[in-house]
C-alpha cells in the first residue's frame, strides 16, 4: 500500500491545531503539528512533509517568513503550502501567493472545504513530483513503475548504491550540506552511467539509496569508475578546516560518510511484490566503495 500523505500543521492555537490534527488523521493522513515558526523549520530539516498548512500569525516569526525560508532551500522549495489565517485582505492574499503558497484560506473556515483543497493540492503535487527535488533523478511513481516491470521480466540486473552516515553528517553540518552530498554522489553516478552504460535507468529508492537497471556486462566497469571518482571526492564534502584537521591527525571524530554497492539479478531471485524487491535492493549493498 502507498504511504499516507504527510501534513505538517503550523498553528499556535491549540484548539485549532488539535481539531485539524484529529480531523485529517481520521481522513487517513499522517499529521504532525507545531505551534512556532522556528519549530516548523526545524521539523522539515529532519522530515519532509507532503504539505504544510501554515498560519500567518505565529508567536515568533510569522508565516510569511517561514514560507520565505522554505522556498529558499532546494530541499523544501517545492513543498506545497496552504496559508490558513485570520487575515483576509487582498494584500495579504497577494503576498502569500507571491511567496509561493498554492492556496490561501481565511478563518473561520469550512473544514470540508479545507479537506477538498488539501486533497486537490496533494493530487497536483503527486503529478508534478516525478523528479527528485535535490537530484532531478526519477522518483516515485516513475522509479516504482520501472521496478514493477522487473517483477515480471525474465532476466534483469540492478546496481544498487547506498549512502551511509547521512543523518550524523546532517546533524554536524546541516541539511543543506547533506543535500549537497546526495546531489554530488548521484551526479557522479549519473555521469558514469551515461558514459559507460548509455540507456540505463537511474532512479531513487529514497534519498539515501539509488538504483541502476543496467546490462550485466556493464556493472563491473561502472563500479570501478564510481569507486575511483568517489574516493577522490568524499573528503571534499567536509569543511576545509575539518579536512585539514583530519590530515594533521588532530581533529575530533568526524561524522563518517561511506558509499556501498550491490548487484541484484532477476535470474537468481524472484520477488512477489514491489516492497520485497525494494528491500532486497537495500540489503544487497555489501560492497564498500569508499573508505
Amino acid at each position: 500500500m502507498a504511504e499516507a500523505p504527510h501534513i505538517l500543521i503550523v498553528e499556535d492555537q491549540p484548539s485549532t491545531a488539535e481539531m485539524l490534527t484529529s480531523y485529517f488523521e481520521s481522513q487517513g493522513y499522517e499529521v504532525d503539528s507545531v505551534g512556532w515558526g522556528e519549530d516548523a523549520l526545524a521539523f522539515v530539516e529532519k522530515t519532509l512533509p507532503d504539505l504544510v498548512v501554515l498560519d500567518i500569525r505565529l508567536p515568533d516569526i510569522d508565516g510569511y517568513e517561514v514560507c520565505r525560508r522554505l522556498r529558499s532551500h532546494r530541499r523544501t522549495k517545492y513543498v506545497p503550502i496552504i496559508f490558513l489565517t485570520e487575515k483576509g485582505e487582498r494584500g495579504d492574499r497577494l503576498m502569500g501567493l507571491e511567496l509561493g503558497a498554492v492556496d490561501y484560506i481565511t478563518k473561520p473556515f469550512d473544514v470540508q472545504e479545507l479537506r477538498l483543497r488539501v486533497r486537490n493540492v496533494l493530487r497536483r503535487s503527486n503529478m508534478e513530483r516525478l523528479s527528485h527535488p535535490i537530484t532531478g533523478l526519477p522518483t516515485s511513481p516513475l522509479s516504482d513503475e520501472r521496478l514493477r516491470e522487473l517483477l515480471t521480466g525474465p532476466s534483469w540486473t540492478v546496481l544498487s548504491v547506498g549512502l551511509r552516515g547521512l543523518q550524523k553528517f546532517s546533524e554536524a553540518y546541516g541539511f543543506v550540506a547533506r543535500d549537497d552530498v546526495v546531489r554530488a554522489v548521484t551526479l557522479i553516478l549519473s555521469h558514469i552511467v551515461k558514459d559507460q552504460a548509455p540507456g540505463a535507468f537511474v532512479g531513487h529508492l529514497d534519498d539515501a539509496n539509488i538504483f541502476v537497471v543496467i546490462a550485466p556486462n556493464k556493472v563491473e566497469q561502472v563500479q570501478y569508475a564510481l569507486k575511483a571518482r568517489l574516493n577522490e571526492a568524499m573528503s571534499f564534502f567536509y569543511p576545509y578546516a575539518d579536512r585539514k584537521g583530519k590530515q594533521g591527525g588532530t581533529e575530533a571524530q568526524l561524522p563518517h560518510l561511506s558509499v556501498t554497492m550491490g548487484v541484484l539479478n532477476g535470474s537468481t531471485r524472484s520477488f512477489e511484490n514491489l516492497e520485497q524487491l525494494r528491500q532486497a535492493l537495500i540489503e544487497v549493498q555489501q560492497i564498500k566503495l569508499t573508505d
